[in-house]
């Protein structure tokens, strides 16, 4: 059997937590690869909404297994809240959900060492979410972090040595923190880790393979924010593209089968970097307004712009996209034309790839499109859609060179629409 993906194709905030949930009957099997609690999910159905960072969105659907994959880096206190309150509203985790033990630990110090640097950074800020991501995939790659399968052996002891270190560089940069405050629910966190399976993911997803089950591997963020091939340096710490799922949960390049790749109708972006199809004018605000445009962990408000084929196309091609999937339709109902960016301004020459550089200087080339100009959220099927509608999919399909397979109409689990039966 084959791993199949799932990921964002934009700056994140794609959605990718409804059509994992959408998705999740299909499969056996739900993992996480990569990212953090910086990663928020954003799930409705039967009237309610959940926000999930870290436990993978594939909880919901019955008994079905859900992994926290190797790639994956855990900050426990955090982890017991998210997994309290969904027991809470009737969810039974403790069974279904699995957490590798080579999946990095998130140490309170990180988080404050993830202010420090920022604040070092001055009008250079990156914009991270401050939940101590960047700091726990340097100390993975310096050889010098916590994974969760430490918690099992004299984790006192290598608690205390990266305590240490970690303080003695706070203190250099001369920031103030309190310890205290956090250290406690973090600790209470490592305990309440220990209730769950503990597993060698790699092992036990291989297994899944072997026995002919079917896995949905999730990512986080979006391919433009991936360490390699995003917008650096105003990325995230690992790697959110295809390949980063074989790393992130240990399965050979040969095991990956269908790649989703999920794209808004329209562009957004939370925090600092280039994004050359912004509106910084009432179309950005109103594109803001109509799609509840707010980061599902900070509450940030995100930039919104237009879409950009340009950075969808490289997007597709770096992770090898064989279906697309667009959310956020139903956003632009109610605009006379849509503008879509197809190539770049660069230096007075018109480019149509996705350059080493994106600053300010680059400017978008649009090609503008009718719009339907009616309400999509009530469609149960594409035969119910407008002719406009039909043209901007066929459009899109055409420059991305990939069928668009599932059409979400709202937020709601409900309001999906699967375009090409299996």
């Amino acid at each position: 059997m084959k791993v199949d993906v799932l990921l964002g194709l934009q700056w994140g905030d794609e959605g990718k937590g409804k059509v994992v949930d959408v998705l999740t009957p299909r499969y056996d099997v739900v993992a996480r690869f990569q990212g953090g609690p910086n990663a928020g999910h954003t799930l409705e159905f039967e009237g309610q909404k959940y926000v999930l960072r870290s436990i993978p969105s594939g909880i919901f659907q019955g008994d079905k297994v859900n992994i926290i994959g190797n790639g994956v880096v855990l900050d426990p206190a955090l982890f017991k809240a998210e997994a309290e309150a969904l027991e809470k509203s009737g969810h039974d985790l403790r069974k279904k959900l699995h957490i590798s033990k080579k999946a990095h630990l998130i140490l309170p110090t990180h988080r404050f060492l993830d202010a420090a640097y920022e604040a070092a950074k001055g009008d250079s800020k990156v914009g991270t979410t401050g939940k101590g991501i960047g700091p726990t995939y340097a100390d993975k790659i310096s050889r010098t972090g916590l994974r969760v399968g430490d918690i099992l052996c004299d984790f006192e002891t290598k608690y205390a040595k990266a305590k240490t270190r970690h303080e003695q560089i706070l203190r250099s940069m001369g920031f103030s923190y309190d310890l205290s405050s956090v250290e406690k629910e973090w600790l209470e966190g490592i305990d309440y880790l220990k209730r769950f399976p503990l597993v060698d993911s790699e092992h036990e997803v291989n297994g899944i393979l072997a026995e002919g089950k079917t896995i949905l591997a999730e990512g986080a963020q979006g391919t433009m924010l991936d360490v390699d091939f995003g917008s650096y340096p105003f990325v995230t710490s690992s790697s959110t593209i295809c390949a980063g799922a074989c790393v992130g949960l240990g399965v050979s390049p040969h095991r990956i089968g269908e790649v989703y790749g999920i794209f808004k109708a329209y562009c957004t972006r939370v925090g600092s970097g280039p994004f050359p199809t912004e509106q910084k004018n009432e179309i950005g605000e109103k594109i803001g307004e109509l799609g509840h445009e707010f980061g599902a962990v900070t509450g940030r408000k995100r930039r919104c712009g237009w879409i950009d084929l340009v950075a969808l196309k490289y997007a597709v091609m770096i992770n090898g996209v064989t279906q697309l999937i667009m959310m956020k339709s139903d956003v632009l109902d109610s605009f006379d034309t849509i503008k879509a960016c197809v190539a770049y301004e660069v230096g007075g020459k018109e480019i149509d790839y996705f350059p080493y550089e994106v600053d300010d200087s680059v400017k978008p080339v649009y090609v503008e499109i009718p719009g339907w100009n009616c309400d999509l959220t009530g469609m149960t099927s594409e035969n119910e859609f407008p002719e406009e509608f039909n043209q901007y999919l066929s459009f899109l399909e055409n420059e991305l060179g990939v069928p668009i397979k599932i059409v979400s109409v709202g937020p709601d689990r409900e309001q999906t629409i699967i375009r090409y039966q299996d």
